[in-house]
């Protein structure tokens, strides 16, 4: 069975991404794909998609999207927006089937920034260099989800009448930013080193999804703040001339001349995307190790809420405890155990 998704509004910033373009690096076109990767991955496996699938990505701007043709089964992932069907409030994740003719509205609510819309089924959209995700700043993968798009999904599945909560897929934390040191920490000092770590930081208005840029104590650089430009990767803190870091995200840069201080852990990416300007952030530095580990007690805890009970409203001790899905665990001092 076929559908037909119509676009009823999109606010600045609703894009199609999958898992990103890549193979292209080398020819200076970074991956794009989602802000928030685990939330992503997250609604298409609940939908009974391919993890890296593609799915509408979706801003504080809002979005609202009618079925035309046939029933759709949907997941959607967007804690702490406002999610509803008709009118009527749905939980923000859930999974659930839109009729012909109703209607669903995705909503900026108290926190977060980007909420995924995963069809059951494939979005039939024609790629470029292999792959539906939009890089914003490029326009390379499309112009973005907007009003009056329909978008058609192949083999589209319709199970669930009745809207089923999903389980929370990542544990709640407040804890600062992690981040493993370099590759240019060395172009501080211990002061300024230290000075970075303590913060506080704000996010700034000006960031998008190139980079989250910060606001605090300047940062001084001891070596000067151009170096021989070298490779971007994701979760990268530049420091440029002005002391203020900003954090290369999806649509970053493939290379940069600014000295990077540290680059934030896999785990705690998403955790940052999400994140809305004026947000206060602190930074805390782990070894390799320990990031490892933190990612991997991370896609544990989205697995164990991928099997959570039906109609669960978060992932209880009873059900982590009943499985083995950690292979290792971090102390509270930091060292890995």
């Amino acid at each position: 069975m076929n559908a037909v998704l119509r676009i009823m509004q999109a606010g600045p910033g609703v894009t199609l991404q999958d898992a990103g373009r890549w193979g292209y690096l080398r020819y200076g076109v970074t991956q794009a794909g989602p802000m928030d990767a685990l939330a992503h991955e997250f609604a298409n496996r609940m939908a009974g998609n391919d993890a890296g699938a593609a799915a509408i990505e979706v801003s504080v701007g809002g979005l609202d999207v009618m079925v035309e043709e046939g029933s759709l089964e949907f997941c959607v992932v967007a804690p702490g927006f406002r999610v509803s069907r008709d009118g009527g409030a749905l939980p923000s994740s859930c999974l659930a089937t839109l009729a012909p003719g109703e209607k669903l509205s995705i909503r900026a609510g108290e926190n977060g920034a980007w909420a995924y819309l995963a069809p059951a089924g494939a979005i039939d959209a024609e790629p470029e260099l292999g792959s539906l995700s939009m890089h914003v700043r490029t326009g390379v993968g499309g112009t973005g989800v907007k009003a009056g798009d329909r978008l058609h999904i192949a083999a589209a599945r319709a199970r669930f009448a009745v809207a089923r909560a999903l389980a929370d897929f990542r544990a709640p934390s407040d804890a600062p930013i992690r981040i493993v040191c370099g590759p240019q920490d060395d172009y501080f000092d211990a002061a300024n080193f230290s000075r970075f770590l303590e913060g506080s930081w704000t996010l700034a208005a000006r960031s998008d999804r190139m980079a989250y840029a910060l606001e605090g104590p300047r940062l001084a650089h001891a070596k000067g703040f151009n170096i021989v430009s070298d490779g971007i990767a994701l979760g990268a803190i530049q420091v440029p001339g002005d002391g203020w870091p900003f954090v290369q995200l999806a649509d970053r840069a493939p290379t940069g001349g600014y000295p990077k201080i540290g680059t934030v852990i896999a785990a705690d990416l998403g955790r940052l995307a999400q994140m809305r300007p004026g947000a206060q952030l602190t930074f805390q530095a782990v070894t390799v190790d320990q990031a490892v580990a933190a990612w991997r007690q991370a896609r544990a805890f989205m697995e164990a809420a991928g099997i959570a009970p039906q109609g669960a409203g978060e992932l209880t001790s009873e059900t982590l405890l009943s499985r083995n899905l950690v292979g290792g665990v971090v102390s509270a001092d930091g060292a890995p155990e």
